[in-house]
């Protein structure tokens, strides 16, 4: 019997589906580590940029809507105030922290404010001998309460002196008892002009400081909150509210200013700077 040829083998591979195509997860989570980087250089930056700067990026995030509307203002040079001085000067540049301005709605406030402390006041008679003696400004700081002297007689302190006018010390009671219920904090000036006749050794600039003190002692006693007065400050005549004038009698004046919240904020970041001694004497 002849012996049967020899059958290759044959083995048949049956070919099935492709391999699923990778999915875009590994996208989704490139993207959110370049957003991550992107943030951590941006703020690295901030951390090295001026407070100017951190200011104006802040105030964008807190309402970019006024950016957007009122134009850009602190980052680069040229750019747009978002607050337009209005009225006469008051001799003080009080030039705005860029980007950290206040809100309207805080303007509004400290606006009704002064209206109630106008109304309160009105309710006295000492009011109708100085009210030509009273003013309400709204800054970039805050709301400036000026009372400034006579020309011809005293207003508020005796010439030359910090003593207060009893008849005239019911304003500031009147004022304090008003800002007390506020929870800003309160900034006090005392301003001279430049006319002095005292001693020597007690020029305009202890005048002008030492009316500010008394001013504020008189206010932190009556209605005021402990620690409301963050500084008192002492001008002498060096900022005049008639500038072109500097014997003019409404320099003489106090000033008590309203902080904006994002003013006094501001006034926390104190910026403290390197030793430089070892540099200075090597």
């Amino acid at each position: 019997m002849a012996e049967k040829a020899e059958q290759p083998i044959i083995i048949r591979k049956k070919k099935g589906p492709h391999g699923a195509h990778h999915g875009g997860a590994w996208k989704v989570a490139f993207a959110d580590f370049m957003t991550a980087m992107m943030a951590f250089f941006l703020v690295m930056w901030l951390v090295g940029q001026k407070d100017e700067v951190r200011q104006a990026v802040a105030g964008y995030f807190r309402d970019p809507g006024k950016y957007n509307t009122e134009g850009k203002s602190g980052v680069l040079k040229g750019s747009n105030n978002i607050i337009e001085s209005e009225g006469p000067s008051s001799g003080i540049i009080d030039n705005e922290k860029k980007g950290g301005g206040p809100s309207e709605l805080e303007k509004k406030q400290l606006t009704l404010v002064a209206k109630d402390i106008l109304e309160e006041l009105s309710r006295h008679e000492a009011f109708e001998r100085l009210k030509k003696n009273i003013k309400f400004q709204l800054t970039t700081e805050g709301l400036r309460i000026v009372l400034n002297e006579s020309e011809n007689s005293a207003a508020f302190f005796e010439p030359g002196s910090s003593k207060l006018l009893q008849q005239s010390a019911i304003i500031l009671i009147t004022i304090a008892t008003e800002l007390g219920e506020l929870q800003n904090r309160l900034v006090i000036e005392g301003h001279t002009d430049a006319a002095y006749g005292g001693e020597r050794s007690y020029t305009n600039w202890e005048l002008s400081a030492d009316r500010a003190n008394a001013a504020r002692r008189l206010m932190e006693v009556s209605g005021l909150w402990e620690g409301q007065v963050r500084e008192v400050r002492g001008f002498a005549d060096e900022f005049p509210m008639i500038q072109n004038a500097p014997y003019d009698h409404r320099n003489r004046r106090v000033t008590i200013v309203v902080l904006y919240e994002s003013r006094d904020t501001h006034y926390d970041q104190i910026e403290v700077g390197a030793d430089l001694m070892e540099e200075l004497s090597g």
